[in-house]
């Protein structure tokens, strides 16, 4: 039976309309603990998010302990006997490395930072995958210095410099990032399966094939496999079952040219969500289902061993179980437009100014029986590109001091986030089972003068 993660609708089914802003079927992209009261307000993981905003203060992000916990759960009942790594650059802390950490997964890192912040806290090195399309001599001294499971090769340049740091004696786990020439993603700059990015090597101009023949000749570079990623807010399973007949096609070439079968095959991650109801998300069930099939038909095609498969989930993980809390500043037309400015902005969530992401603002905390309006959701930063959500719908007489909720707000947000204008940056509250502890607390002002130490 084919099921799908919570609050995640099958890629198959047909999408409604989205639901009136003050319609329960608007929840359809919150967390699947939320609840929805009779006097406006939302509880998430059990907890008030007007409690929540009159206890931890706005702007404030909720992470929905048990969300995240089924998500992980889903992945792996989608992917037996696969490697599900979490995508540490969706959002990282302490608490969260524990969680999925228990819940099976391993960890896919991209810096020498978010390496040190998972090892020291107690995530296993060996279960680590270590990225990046420029890594400094730092990072890859760390990751020797840590044990990390994998190091991705993202260069040629890489397999020199690397191969020079590891110690005599000793031999360093390595996968190639191969471009596959697949066009895949939600916007130009989250689309990496083609040649006309930073990342990878190429498969079409023979790079790739090239890198693979030099790593195989290096005594301290232990080739055990590939990898590939080909976007980010993919909805469909096409795009992956293209890229993998590619990746398969070339594990077949090195089988037939160099007598290795590489036992390993990374298919990344870039797994969509709704962001919006009525939009639609990747289906995991279906993915794992049709990708291991794919899996196993090529292989057995081209006379090779299946291998065997890892995924890097990220925001399909933290993503729907986060919710922005925000507090209306002012409320101002202008010519035709409403706007309505609140106490974060871009520096919480640069993903609108980047992407151009589109969300789903809720009032809470109160019935409104006045009409529904358009306005442009905005922060309240220097910017007129400080935009968080555009033709949002929200009640007619919205007002200052009312709440705002952004549900789908655990991912790419506060990993992201600046302290433009001296703002800090939000606290993380985990919620679950009716409790709200602090997982990060909010950027003082202290905080931000305590790097500035010149005069």
């Amino acid at each position: 039976m084919t099921t799908t993660l919570p609050g995640l609708p099958s890629a198959a089914t047909p999408q409604a309309a989205p639901a009136p802003a003050g319609n329960a079927a608007s929840l359809s992209v919150w967390p699947a603990s939320a609840r929805l009261s009779a006097r406006g307000d939302v509880a998430v993981g059990g907890v008030s998010l007007v409690e929540a905003a009159e206890r931890f203060g706005t702007p404030v992000y909720l992470l929905d302990e048990g969300e995240v916990r089924d998500r992980c759960r889903a992945y792996v009942r989608a992917f037996p006997d696969t490697d599900v790594v979490y995508a540490a650059k969706a959002f990282l802390c302490r608490a969260l490395l524990h969680w999925v950490r228990e819940e099976g997964l391993g960890l896919d890192v991209c810096s020498a930072g978010e390496l040190e912040l998972a090892v020291t806290n107690g995530f296993p090195p060996e279960r680590i995958v270590m990225h990046g399309n420029a890594k400094s001599p730092d990072d890859l001294s760390t990751a020797l210095r840590l044990g990390v499971g994998r190091i991705v090769i993202d260069s040629a340049w890489e397999i020199a410099r690397l191969s020079a740091l590891v110690p005599d004696g000793a031999r360093q786990k390595v996968l190639v990032r191969v471009v596959p020439g697949v066009s895949a993603g939600g916007h130009a700059a989250i689309r990496t399966g083609t040649d006309d990015q930073k990342f990878g090597l190429s498969l079409t101009d023979g790079s790739a094939q090239h890198a693979i023949a030099r790593i195989l000749g290096q005594p301290r570079l232990d080739l055990v496999g590939l990898h590939c990623h080909i976007g980010s807010q993919i909805s469909t399973v096409k795009p992956y079952l293209t890229a993998l007949r590619r990746m398969v096609g070339l594990l077949a070439q090195i089988s037939h040219q160099h007598g290795v079968a590489l036992p390993e095959l990374d298919m990344g991650g870039g797994h969509g969500v709704a962001y919006r109801p009525g939009e639609t998300s990747l289906d995991i069930a279906a993915l794992g289902a049709r990708i291991r099939r794919e899996l196993a038909s090529s292989c057995a095609a081209a006379g090779i061993p299946v291998p065997r498969l890892t995924i890097e989930p990220g925001r399909a993980v933290t993503g729907p179980a986060g919710v922005a809390l925000y507090r209306v500043l002012t409320v101002k037309r202008t010519g035709d437009s409403l706007f309505v400015a609140v106490d974060g902005g871009m520096s919480d969530n640069p993903r609108p100014a980047l992407y151009g992401s589109r969300y789903a603002p809720r009032l809470i905390g109160r019935r409104s029986t006045a009409e529904p309006c358009t306005a442009t959701v905005v922060g309240r930063h220097c910017e007129a590109g400080d935009v968080l959500a555009a033709d949002a719908a929200v009640p007619g007489d919205i007002h200052p001091g009312d709440l705002l909720a952004v549900p789908v707000a655990g991912a790419y947000h506060l990993s992201m986030a600046s302290s433009y204008n001296a703002v800090g940056r939000p606290p993380v509250v985990a919620v679950h089972e009716g409790r709200a502890r602090i997982l990060v607390r909010r950027e003082s002002l202290a905080d931000i003068n305590g790097r500035d130490i010149g005069l």
